[in-house]
């Protein structure tokens, strides 16, 4: 087995690609061991210091390192066997019920406006961040002064660039397709 490594604008977060799908259904993520419990995978990238978080997209792995752990030169070997013996083992990505629907699903009583975010960041702006190792989801919208709040995953979660991000992108494509939308925040 080959897997890939391909760097992110988060200097502390790597994403790992091992040619096969890892969490197609939904993207996770694991921002400490207790959370970890419900993946033997993250479960297992926890317990490697220096690991600081764990991200699942469709297709990769986003592992974020802890800015005062190991360096990359010394953990990347680790994650790699960690990853490699996971996929070769079989053993399932999640236990039991373990994965659940993402913020951004549902929506029956959205509103239309609502709806229209939501679709945008599912169509245009999470296909993108994800190339990064990250993920943006819906958090709310405040009809009445015109705030969206996004919640950013993975590498975007803490990255230098995710103001700017925020700002510059996500800010002015919402703007343009969602008039009522007037400024983009991020939910820590």
């Amino acid at each position: 087995m080959f897997i890939q490594t391909e760097a992110t604008p988060n200097p502390n977060v790597i994403k790992f690609l091992p040619g096969r799908d890892v969490s197609p259904e939904r993207a996770l993520e694991f921002r400490t061991i207790d959370e970890a419990a419900v993946s033997p995978l993250a479960e297992g990238l926890f317990q490697l210091e220096g690991v600081e978080g764990v991200f699942f997209g469709s297709d990769y792995v986003a592992v974020t390192r802890a800015a005062a752990g190991p360096d990359w030169s010394a953990l990347k070997a680790p994650v790699l066997t960690a990853l490699m013996d996971h996929f070769t083992s079989g053993a399932p990505l999640t236990r039991g019920e373990a994965a659940k629907a993402d913020a951004h699903a549902g929506g029956e009583g959205d509103s239309e406006v609502v709806r229209e975010i939501k679709a945008l960041l599912d169509t245009r702006i999470r296909p993108a961040v994800a190339q990064d190792g990250g993920d943006i989801l819906f958090d709310r919208f405040d009809e009445a002064d015109g705030v969206l709040w996004l919640r950013m995953r993975g590498a975007c979660a803490g990255c230098p660039s995710s103001s700017a991000t925020l700002k510059a992108g996500v800010e002015n494509m919402m703007r343009h397709y969602v008039p009522e939308v007037e400024r983009v925040e991020q939910t820590l």
